[in-house]
């Protein structure tokens, strides 16, 4: 794997509160080698394992991105869902950011037709042909259709299951974490101290509660790909 400098600065990271954990109760003990102290009643994260973790999720997404993989961002919590989506338009990625339809990966024959149907929908409505419709008709597939557009919106140029699935908030996505361990799918998890560290491949142990955290990790991560999909467009 491509060793590179993705310039990640602990005391930026401290701005953004990456290091604030959950209360001192509510903790995974697996997460004790990623926490370096107690404050307020709160744990602590060791900014510095994390600083390694990031640095590793960013050259595996380079080196991903560098050979033409597809990357999907999944993050359906309110504090999430923004972020998820801006990060993953502007890396070309595919993204959930309202809701992990259970089987969405498992079985991606239904979601494909799906998507086929949403695709079709959205055709429809640019060629006008569902305002010749009849007005129950009509509202009834715009509601389909809008339907589609919160769930699969983000997903709707998926052709596939993807190549790396990066994932914020481990126990609000827990579904979709197991999908993707079931089919192989490398994944790489922001974790808070709550969570598992040892069911994706790459663990990014950071505050999953606020919104400048999150948008800080994805914002490393989406300028490697978007760097990686550069090398990409120059080599072929």
């Amino acid at each position: 794997m491509t060793r590179r400098y993705w310039n990640i600065n602990l005391e930026e990271m401290m701005e953004a509160g990456v290091h604030f954990g959950h209360g001192t109760r509510k903790w995974n003990p697996r997460m004790a080698p990623y926490i370096s102290a107690k404050r307020k009643g709160i744990h602590i994260t060791n900014l510095t394992r994390t600083a390694r973790f990031l640095s590793e999720a960013c050259d595996l997404v380079f080196d991903a991105a560098s050979r033409g993989k597809h990357f999907l961002i999944v993050g359906t919590k309110s504090k999430a869902a923004d972020s998820v989506a801006s990060a993953a338009i502007r890396a070309r990625c595919h993204y959930v950011n309202k809701k992990w339809l259970g089987g969405m990966s498992t079985n991606w024959s239904t979601t494909e037709t799906r998507l086929h149907k949403f695709r079709d929908l959205r055709a429809e409505q640019r060629a006008g042909k569902l305002n010749c419709l009849p007005k129950r008709d009509a509202a009834m597939l715009k509601r389909k259709l809008s339907h589609l557009q919160t769930y699969l919106g983000g997903i709707k140029y998926m052709t596939g299951l993807p190549d790396i699935v990066i994932i914020v908030d481990q126990h609000e996505e827990y579904t979709a974490l197991r999908e993707c361990i079931t089919l192989g799918i490398p994944t790489i998890c922001l974790i808070d101290t709550n969570c598992d560290p040892d069911l994706a491949d790459i663990s990014i142990p950071a505050n999953d509660d606020a919104i400048a955290s999150i948008r800080l990790i994805l914002t490393k991560l989406v300028s490697a790909i978007c760097e990686g999909r550069s090398s990409y467009i120059r080599n072929r």
